[in-house]
């Protein structure tokens, strides 16, 4: 037991220790209330509502392509009906004089197609080529075969350019092993081909989304543009060398077994068969309800287009090879304008067969006419030269020297003249 006196030491000292705790403890109540009311209220921040987010405009739709500015050809005889007449284009007659002119090194039979500022067209060698036409510079190039003597025709929706081959065997000089060959219009490359084992002059014709032609089997063919697939054939009675014109949903056409043919486009069955005096090689003109070609016999025949029945026959001193080209002359009516072997040019009523006038040629006339303006144009084989007739009249009002067989074409801007292995560019005035 603790005595008193150490009860009242620890007494005294508990009493100022009591005392400091007590003092501490307001002094930090006071701290806190102090600091308490030095604290910031917290700040209120309005939040916007939320938006949704902007609707931007659609950009705007690419630019489309101008349009071509010159007037395509886009087949051998420039209509479907292959009437080789190009209208309204006075501002193109004579005089001309050569602006560019592209070298091919080799022979050039058929003439090129036209489509925005391009030519196209195959030589003797089976190269396919594209060239500007306004500088006369190669675009692009591809060899498709070994032999070819045959117009290109183009799909201007796919951007298809469709070459007959007479052969694809090296060192070829005669047909066999053929094909025919869809190449891109823009870089020249293949879309698609097909066989055809005796070959093909026969310039293709395009019309909607089918391509057709002949060949040397006498087997005509209709194939689907973008690919190639065979809609139908016909067989002919002879080897189809000319190629085939469109005109009424039917294809008109003539072969070597002297026989002209009227099929149905769409399915490739026969409408009519008529008889010729011999062989035709020459590419149909359909105009005026009539189909005219000409006959290795020396003839030029004119059939009725809806029966086959014979409208007139006029004959020639010699073989006609060529095709004739077919237009409402002013002041002088319908004519159909033709060249032959026996170096003299006709104009004929495409009514009666009536002859117009005619034209000594000073050599075989092997190609097709064709009309530009007022001025008929054909190529003599036998001189070598181009020469243009006034329409009308038979006149001569120009002569180039260079030509083969067919004549010159044109995109309604300025005239090209195909010479034997020469394209020329002629610009109207001297």
């Amino acid at each position: 037991m603790s005595s008193p006196g150490l009860r009242r030491g620890l007494v005294a000292v508990a009493g100022p220790l009591i005392a400091i705790t007590v003092a501490v403890a307001v002094l930090v109540l006071l701290r806190s209330g102090s600091a308490q009311q030095r604290r910031d209220p917290p700040v209120q921040v309005a939040v916007p509502p939320m938006q949704p987010p902007p609707i931007l405009p659609a950009p705007p739709p690419p630019k489309p392509r101008p349009a071509p500015t010159d007037d395509p050809w886009l087949l051998y005889g420039y209509t479907l009906a292959r009437t080789r007449f190009f209208p309204d284009a006075a501002r193109l007659d004579p005089p001309l004089h050569v602006g560019w002119r592209f070298w091919d090194g080799a022979l050039l039979e058929f003439p090129p197609v036209i489509y925005d500022n391009t030519l196209y067209f195959e030589d003797a060698n089976g190269w396919a080529r594209a060239v500007s036409t306004t500088s006369g510079h190669v675009l692009w190039q591809r060899q498709v075969g070994t032999l070819a003597a045959a117009s290109p025709a183009l799909d201007v929706r796919h951007k298809l350019a469709f070459f007959t081959l007479l052969s694809t065997t090296p060192g070829a000089r005669e047909p066999g092993n053929g094909v025919v060959v869809a190449l891109s219009m823009k870089t020249g490359q293949v879309a698609w081909s097909h066989s055809l084992p005796g070959g093909s002059e026969s310039s293709p014709l395009v019309h909607g989304l089918s391509v057709f032609l002949g060949d040397q089997d006498g087997t005509v063919y209709s194939f689907r543009t973008y690919d190639g697939h065979t809609n139908w054939t016909f067989q002919a009675s002879g080897a189809v060398k000319g190629g085939v014109a469109f005109a009424h949903n039917t294809i008109y056409f003539g072969d070597y077994g002297a026989r002209v043919h009227a099929v149905n486009a769409a399915d490739g069955q026969e409408i009519w068969s008529a008889a010729g005096g011999d062989s035709f090689y020459s590419t149909p003109a359909v105009a005026f309800g009539k189909v005219y070609l000409g006959s290795t016999s020396g003839a030029v025949y004119a059939f009725w287009a809806n029966s086959g029945a014979s409208s007139w026959t006029a004959s020639t001193g010699a073989y006609v090879y060529a095709s004739p080209a077919v237009a409402d002359v002013p002041g002088l009516g319908p004519t159909v304008f033709i060249g032959s072997y026996d170096g003299n040019f006709y104009a004929y009523s495409a009514d009666s067969g009536a002859l117009r006038w005619s034209h000594t040629g000073g050599g075989r006339i092997d190609g097709s006419a064709t009309v530009i303006g007022n001025v008929v144009y054909y190529s003599s084989l036998g001189s070598n030269t181009t020469v243009g007739l006034d329409q009308r009249s038979g006149r001569q009002v120009f002569s180039f020297p260079d030509g083969e067989f067919t004549p010159v074409i044109t995109d309604g801007k300025v005239v090209f003249l195909i010479g034997y292995s020469t394209i020329y560019q002629m610009l109207p005035g001297r």
